[in-house]
């Protein structure tokens, strides 16, 4: 079967099924079937959901789980957590009521800058590109005053504009270089519409000089686009306590526990295939609370390890040290977040998370969000340098090996009394369900 087609976004979403099930699939009624089985039994709402992305067929559901007891900056929070990997909520949940009576956990943000660029090649004399530059930077930051109107009054808008070489790197490349505030938005529309302004009227008025006239001394705008890359847009997170109130752990003295931790970080710092998964941990924290919040978390992942990068070798993005016997984690992460904007105001769960959280702005949830990373980062060293990071892993996995093998109810009670005691594994879990059929 022929599996072109033209013309598939302008079908009907019934008749998009219909193809896709015909075309594709051995048990068309079964395929179309599934895909009508996970829409919302509410039909505005399904619509909502429908009009998020094109090309819609039905929902693809996550599980929405919460962490409780988050001591952050002396307040408790409760964390909305979006993730399909087994242990990630209890680890998170573990390791908030490890530092609930040792402080909990402090924030700070460090700054909210972000970056977008308009990029363009010149072939003529550098001198007189810097000079009209400067002749007519007033001149382009008022073009964009429409678009910021508004924003300056939320204290956002645009902070610096900056002519910058890149011809070292690539000839005759040359960028405008633009930071921004973006108050509670995240930004990505602002700082494009912005941009693209500016595109236009440095080209409209580059045609009236008459050195830009010749054909190889012309700009030629080639992109206008916002950089998730936000080396300034900071948030740092952080425990500490002093040796003594560490509790043994699983054999290791408090001491030895937090030795250990300081050692698992050191590790990732100078490992790159360390530090990969080390950050990957962090991330499992950052990522739930970021698709919770309606946040872009492609983004936040883009930028998280362009910085983790920033110093030529990939690296921990946490630290950990012993002074004065003290013990100290912290996380800095670049993150640009928005509370209002893109799902924030659309998607359901993401009002009923954000509300969760007390409705905080783009500042407070950057917070919340880091200490959800360092939550994560560290309840997974706890394991690694203890019992071993299988042990928890598969005890949570053990749902998931029931349900994939087809245990009843009955069996599933059983095998969770049973492996409270055993080690979880595929096979064992296997043998136990032939050894207890009913």
């Amino acid at each position: 079967m022929d599996k072109r087609i033209d013309g598939f976004s302008k079908l009907s979403k019934e008749e998009k099924i219909d193809w896709i099930t015909r075309t594709h699939f051995k048990n068309s009624s079964a395929a179309a079937s599934q895909l009508s089985s996970y829409w919302n039994s509410d039909p505005s709402l399904q619509t909502k959901h429908d009009e998020f992305i094109e090309n819609t067929l039905t929902n693809f559901y996550m599980p929405l789980g919460v962490a409780p007891n988050f001591l952050i900056n002396e307040s408790l929070f409760t964390l909305p957590m979006v993730i399909e990997e087994s242990s990630v909520v209890a680890a998170a949940g573990n390791a908030a009521k490890f530092w609930l009576n040792k402080g909990g956990f402090k924030t700070v943000v460090i700054d909210t800058l972000k970056v977008g660029q308009v990029h363009f090649m010149y072939k003529g004399n550098p001198k007189l590109l810097y000079a009209f530059f400067e002749k007519n930077k007033k001149t382009l930051l008022h073009a964009t005053s429409e678009l910021t109107q508004k924003m300056e009054l939320r204290g956002g808008g645009i902070v610096s504009l900056d002519l910058v070489s890149k011809t070292t790197a690539l000839h005759n490349y040359y960028q405008l270089n633009v930071r921004f505030k973006t108050a509670d938005a995240m930004g990505a529309n602002f700082i494009n519409s912005c941009l693209e302004s500016l595109a236009t009227t440095f080209e409209n008025l580059a045609a009236k000089e008459t050195f830009f006239m010749e054909k190889e001394a012309s700009i030629e705008i080639v992109m206008s686009i916002l950089s998730n890359y936000v080396p300034e847009c900071l948030v740092k997170a952080s425990v500490s306590c002093s040796l003594d109130e560490i509790e043994h752990q699983e054999g290791l003295s408090g001491k030895k526990f937090a030795e250990k931790i300081v050692q698992a970080v050191a590790i990732a710092s100078c490992e790159t295939f360390r530090a990969v998964t080390h950050n990957k941990g962090i991330m499992n924290g950052v990522d739930a609370l970021i698709i919770a919040t309606g946040n872009d978390f492609r983004a936040i992942e883009a930028g998280v390890h362009a910085y983790a990068a920033r110093n030529g070798q990939y690296t921990s993005l946490s630290k950990a040290s012993i002074i004065d016997d003290q013990f100290t984690m912290e996380l800095i992460l670049p993150l640009a977040l928005g509370t209002v904007g893109g799902l924030t105001k659309l998607h359901p769960m993401v009002g009923w998370s954000m509300e969760l959280l007390g409705n905080p702005d783009a500042k407070k949830l950057m917070e919340i969000v880091a200490v959800a990373g360092l939550a994560q980062n560290f309840a997974a060293l706890r394991s690694l340098v203890t019992s071993g990071i299988q042990k928890g892993h598969m005890k949570m996995h053990l749902f998931n090996i029931l349900n994939q093998l087809g245990a009843k109810s009955v069996q599933k009670e059983a095998a969770l009394n049973y492996f409270k005691k055993n080690t979880v594994s595929v096979k064992a879990v296997s043998d136990f369900l032939h050894s207890n059929e009913t």
